[in-house]
């Protein structure tokens, strides 16, 4: 859990930071849905598990707008992630 930038801003390169900050947000929003579906999973009271699983899906939406933003910036990102998605369906054998 994020309370601050876990990252020393010094010793990035000026033209790297705003993608650092971005991998760092997205970071910080995958922890968040955790905390959240997990606690909706302790939880007996279905108010609290729908407002925490709302929470938890909108985190989702944060992703998706932070990893929009470094696949803007970060073709080398985009290439690796190409990568990734070819060598799960070689695997699995599944598109």
């Amino acid at each position: 859990m994020f309370s601050k930038v876990p990252i020393d801003v010094d010793k990035i390169e000026k033209e790297d930071i705003d993608r650092e900050l971005l991998r760092v947000s997205i970071m910080a929003e995958l922890d968040a849905i955790s905390l959240y579906e997990q606690m909706a999973n302790i939880t007996d009271n279905e108010d609290l598990k729908v407002v925490l699983l709302d929470v938890a899906q909108e985190e989702k939406t944060h992703v998706g707008e932070f990893q929009t933003m470094l696949l803007r910036m970060d073709e080398e990102q985009v290439q690796e992630l190409e990568k990734g998605k070819k060598e799960v369906e070689e695997l699995t054998g599944k598109k």
